[in-house]
Formats: structure tokens, C-alpha cells, sequence
């Protein structure tokens, strides 16, 4: 973890660094917040990062949707994903050979519908929500799948900061004094 205090006067190598994997397989979303700190506090960092993907082309935006690993997929089992979605897809679990192929089709049906990846932000999704998700999502339109592909990114380098970047405590009620 880094603090964000340690954060914010980075060289740009060292903040993207230190950003490396908030968004998946996507340093240039770091590099432009760069620009913009120093951050206040982990929301404002967060919401930096967020507007950066909203004002980037709609080639960057599908190119970041795409950078994400189908859930269950060939990398999972190959063992390929980044450290970030291997922990979040551990959490996918008690799969039955069933579910496996359920996971196979629905993502074969999602890329062909929408030339996409599903993205989905697993620490706010059981199996079963998921599995679902496919169901509904599948019956949108592009555009409002794509909005949602993007919300659920934002949703992932959410959680990812706050597992990567630790900031003080901004009220006494939020201190852990059991510690010392």
C-alpha cells in the first residue's frame, strides 16, 4: 500500500507505476490524471481516474473494455490474469462443470452481441447475480451496454484503490485505536 500523501508528489513513471493495474492493462488513464493532482483524498483520485475514461475517445473507452478478461475464462484457467482480476475472480466460486459452461456460453453470446467482454464488478456480485447479469445485459443495445461496462470499471478501480492507496482517517470515529 501507499499513502496517498506518498502519492501525490510522484514523478509521472513512479504514480502511473504505482497505479499500474487500477485499470486493467491501462497506464494512460494514470498518466493523464497525473496531470491533475495533487488529490485530496481517495474519492477525488477515484473520480480523476473516472473522468479521464469519460473524456477519452470512444476507441480508448472499448479499447479499456476490452483489456478485461472474460469471468471464468481461458486466461482465468490458464492462470493469466493480472493480480487484480485473479483475486476478484477467486471470489467466483463453487463452480460446477455446469456453471463453467454456462460462464463459456453466456461469454461467447456477450462478445458476439456486443464485440466485448462482460464486465461486471464481482466484490458486488454472488454467482447467481452474475449469471443473471448476463441474462438482463444481453438484451440491451450497444451503447447502453457499453455505459454499463464502463460504470462496472469504475466500480473495479474503486475497489482496487482502496486496497492499493491507504489515506488517513478523516474523522476521530474512523480511527482504529486498537492498534498502537
Amino acid at each position: 500500500m501507499i499513502a496517498l500523501e506518498d502519492l501525490n508528489p510522484l514523478d509521472r513513471a513512479s504514480f502511473v507505476s504505482a497505479l499500474d493495474g487500477i485499470f486493467e492493462h491501462s497506464p494512460w488513464i494514470a498518466e493523464q490524471a497525473w496531470e491533475r493532482r495533487p488529490f485530496a483524498d481517495l474519492r477525488q483520485l477515484h473520480q480523476t481516474l473516472v473522468e479521464v475514461v469519460q473524456a477519452s475517445s470512444e476507441e480508448d473507452k472499448l479499447r479499456l473494455i476490452r483489456a478485461h478478461p472474460d469471468l471464468v475464462g481461458a486466461a482465468a484457467r490458464a492462470g493469466t490474469l493480472t493480480r487484480e482480476s485473479t483475486a476478484e475472480q477467486a471470489r467466483i466460486d463453487d463452480l460446477t462443470p455446469e456453471d463453467i459452461a454456462r460462464f463459456e456460453r453466456d461469454n461467447a453470446r456477450y462478445w458476439e452481441r456486443f464485440g466485448f467482454p462482460f464486465v461486471i464488478c464481482v466484490r458486488e456480485n454472488k454467482k447467481q447475480a452474475i449469471l443473471a447479469g448476463f441474462t438482463s445485459r444481453l438484451r440491451h443495445d450497444p451503447a447502453t451496454e457499453q455505459r454499463n461496462a464502463l460504470d462496472e470499471i469504475s466500480k473495479i478501480a474503486w475497489y482496487r484503490l482502496k486496497d492499493r492507496i491507504c489515506e488517513p482517517p478523516t474523522h476521530p470515529a474512523d480511527m482504529d485505536y486498537r492498534h498502537g
